[in-house]
């Protein structure tokens, strides 16, 4: 382990110590019953409405202090529910309703632009498996950068760490920078080392696809493994059979807003119905045309 690589992890270290330590922070605890408590977030990303193509232009626009026009764009807006121990969430909406979002909140990705989520338990988000790698540092050495980010200490990735490149089925490809990896080894080693911790709450954006047909198999199994043992989990999933079978509660977004929640076949029923006639509406406009 390089210096360097040591020097990030204790930065990374300190960032997180700093943030469970703050009242206002998305990590208050909870009564025990609950996993999760999300209270009236919302999430806004700041968008140019123009486009500074060359530096004359930048340079002019500086000048006459006149730079990128910017407008916010609410992704997420006031937002609320609780989970509790042992649920399984399906989150359900079409295509940028905003459910990434409010997982990559829930994961600590993002902060949210107003109110706030207190998580009770650790959480193991498999979002975007290798996010968090430096591409110029070897496997070995994202597999410290990584764990870092979620929080584990170098004395457990020290302790796991055959565990992981053995998972991973990597083997001497480890020593060599993951700029040299193919997506499929990235997001297999990226899975192998968020599984590594038993966790409380388990956060899946889309059931993965991840690497060859082998580890799929064996990461499918990782995956329904961890909900036997009676995690909490919050799924997207476009598979509304994959949300009946696997999910007990539903919340449905639409624009950013909660639509509803309740039971995951109720809410599951309203969606398809609200499909089918956005589809129909869809057809007839199409259709006069």
């Amino acid at each position: 382990m390089t210096a360097v690589i040591m020097g990030i992890i204790g930065k990374i270290k300190n960032k997180i110590n700093i943030l469970s330590n703050d009242s206002d922070n998305t990590t208050e605890k909870l009564d025990d019953n609950v996993a999760v408590k999300v209270e009236h977030i919302s999430m806004e990303f700041k968008i140019t409405k123009d486009k500074i193509d060359t530096l004359k232009e930048y340079v002019i626009r500086t000048i006459k202090r006149n730079k990128e026009e910017k407008e916010k764009i609410r992704v997420l807006d006031d937002i609320s529910f609780e989970i509790y121990k042992g649920d399984k969430l399906g989150i359900l909406g079409f295509n940028g309703a905003g459910k990434s979002t409010l997982l990559k909140i829930l994961s600590g990705i993002y902060e949210p632009t107003y109110g706030k989520i207190r998580i009770n338990g650790k959480v193991a988000p498999l979002l975007e498996l290798s996010a968090g790698f430096d591409k110029n540092y070897t496997g070995k050495n994202n597999i410290y950068l990584n764990g870092a980010f979620l929080s584990m200490d170098k004395k457990l990735l020290d302790e796991k760490y055959d565990e992981i490149v053995e998972f991973s089925e990597l083997g001497e490809f480890i020593n060599y920078p993951v700029k040299n990896y193919s997506s499929g080894m990235r997001a297999k080693l990226g899975f192998s080392i968020a599984t590594l911790i038993q966790p409380d709450i388990l956060i899946v954006d889309e059931i993965l696809s991840v690497g060859d047909i082998k580890f799929r198999k064996k990461s499918s199994e990782k995956i329904n493994e961890l909900m036997a043992e009676g995690v909490t989990v919050l799924l997207v999933s476009h598979s509304i059979s994959q949300i009946r079978k696997i999910c007990d509660k539903c919340i449905w977004i639409d624009n950013g807003k909660l639509v509803m929640e309740g039971p995951a076949d109720e809410v599951c029923d309203a969606y398809v119905e609200n499909a089918e006639g956005r589809k129909k509406n869809k057809k007839k406009k199409k259709n006069k045309k």
